[in-house]
């Protein structure tokens, strides 16, 4: 075997006493698509910031074609070809799509940019991810999933050696998977290494040769992708007989005939959401199913008054009070969590303490502060209840991990005793161990009695929280199904396939 591009040795790297990264040894090979796997905490995040100069090591090497090398910042890190494309996108929607794939590396001509020349280049990073965009669009115009293969067109548009990509499906439909695919294999053709992260397993082992599995911070082991089986592949991630992750059955079932909790009739908010009717029973889990764009998201949005509706009403319990927006909706019970962690969850730079109990702070109002003591009382209920970890209330809750992240907000919410909580992609880019954790905390919610709409690009795990799920295409419900009835395959198919209103 040739030697390695990157190589780490004994990387260690600590937060105060605590090792985030201990002794870890890493290769990466020349042409190759390697994935780092772990749960969440692991320390796969602070390895490839420590590989691309957003973090130093406390202790170790890396080695870049055989000579040491020491990233101040990743500008450096760029310089010598290593570049990264994160999950939450790190782009401009002001600027233009050009602009944002030039960023930091504009054409310039006597000393002013080179607009033309850098459309051009644009265009022509484009084309090689199969994307037919006009380069002068401003980039807010454009869908996530577009976005985020416009971040991947900025990472490649330079002379690349190392390509690092940070869960980069977890937006993107089947298509757009298979369309980023066919990029890392003529990436790796053209020599280019690219660590591939994901908790999609699956796609592990479509696209990966090599496998380093992390937990806790320690290394577990290297492994050639098509000599390992899944199985032994999840319990080295989480040190567990996989018979443990066994999501608990649903106990509670809506009883034939019951009043519905929350009835929705004709909703409708621009072409999002068109004429949709909604039941949901107390004490059940309402899945919703729909390729991205389907208008899953609008729903959620539209169902907790987040979105004004153009025609419709939703009525809570056959009362007289509509929910007409996020405040009403909340003093009626109806909470929404988005999948949008970053940009409308988790407030990063204050405390977990102070997240979590940032919605019944709104409620009190500016006037009647929650007191410290009580605060962090509060917090560390939630926190025990939940599992939530490290159990450190003080701690910024950017620090945390996706899937503790995911907790934090949802004990935001439950501290505020809903009575439906409508989850928006509640485990995208989590670790298998924190999904089944959260599935599970779904299936108590709906044990004892709190209703529960639950969206997922992932089928399977509709199908095994849900008791009934919503089948969504083109911004209408075409049907709503009994999971016991269905199967993943049966499943992909309805939401696959064009249907008409039923």
């Amino acid at each position: 075997m040739e030697d390695p591009l990157v190589q780490l040795t004994g990387a260690t790297v600590y937060f105060g006493a605590d090792a985030a990264l201990d002794g870890v040894d890493f290769r990466l090979f020349p042409g190759e698509v390697h994935s780092l796997i772990g749960e969440n905490g692991a320390g796969k995040s602070t390895l490839i910031k420590a590989l691309t100069g957003a973090l130093p090591l406390s202790a170790g090497r890396i080695e870049l074609d055989g000579r040491q090398v020491r990233f101040s910042s990743p500008r450096e890190a760029q310089l010598a070809g290593i570049r990264a494309v994160y999950q939450e996108i790190d782009l401009l929607p002001n600027l233009s799509v050009a602009e944002n794939i030039a960023l930091g590396s504009e054409s310039h001509r006597w000393g002013v940019i080179d607009w033309a020349r850098m459309r051009d280049r644009a265009r022509e990073v484009l084309r090689d991810l199969g994307l037919d965009i006009d380069p002068a669009s401003l980039l807010g115009q454009h869908s996530v999933a577009v976005q985020q293969l416009i971040a991947i067109a900025r990472a490649i548009s330079t002379d690349v050696r190392v390509l690092v990509l940070d869960e980069p499906t977890s937006s993107l439909d089947q298509g757009e998977c298979a369309e980023l695919f066919r990029v890392i294999r003529d990436l790796r053709e053209r020599g280019v290494a690219v660590v591939f992260i994901s908790h999609f397993l699956d796609q592990v082992y479509e696209v990966c040769d090599r496998v380093t599995v992390l937990r806790d911070g320690k290394l577990v082991g290297e492994y050639l992708t098509r000599e390992l089986l899944r199985i032994d592949l999840v319990q080295a991630m989480l040190g567990r007989s996989v018979e443990d992750l066994r999501t608990r059955s649903r106990l509670r079932v809506a009883e034939e005939g019951a009043e519905p909790f929350l009835c929705a009739r004709s909703v409708s908010v621009g072409t999002g959401i068109r004429e949709a009717d909604v039941d949901l029973v107390e004490g059940e889990v309402l899945g919703v199913a729909g390729l991205l764009g389907s208008g899953r998201t609008e729903l959620a949005r539209a169902i907790t008054g987040i979105d004004r509706l153009d025609a419709g009403i939703i009525r809570i319990q056959g009362g007289t009070d509509a929910i007409d927006g996020p405040r009403s909706a909340i003093s009626l019970g109806v909470v929404y969590s988005s999948e949008n962690r970053r940009t409308e969850g988790i407030i990063g730079d204050l405390s977990v303490a102070e997240n979590i109990t940032l919605a019944v702070q709104a409620e009190r109002g500016i006037v009647r502060r929650i007191a410290p003591a009580r605060q962090r009382e509060l917090a560390l209920s939630w926190m025990e209840a939940l599992d939530i970890r490290p159990r450190d209330p003080d701690r910024p809750a950017g620090t945390l991990s996706g899937g503790n992240q995911q907790k934090v907000l949802l004990a935001r919410l439950l501290a505020l005793a809903p009575r439906l909580i409508v989850l928006d992609e509640p485990t995208r880019g989590i670790d298998v161990g924190a999904k089944v954790e959260v599935q599970n905390l779904v299936s108590e919610l709906a044990d004892n009695g709190l209703s529960v709409m639950f969206i997922s690009a992932e089928l399977e795990e509709v199908l095994r929280v849900g008791t009934r799920v919503a089948i969504v295409q083109g911004g209408r419900i075409v049907d709503t199904v009994s999971c016991d009835e269905l199967t993943p395959a049966e499943l992909t198919a309805l939401v696959a396939q064009p249907g008409e209103p039923t």
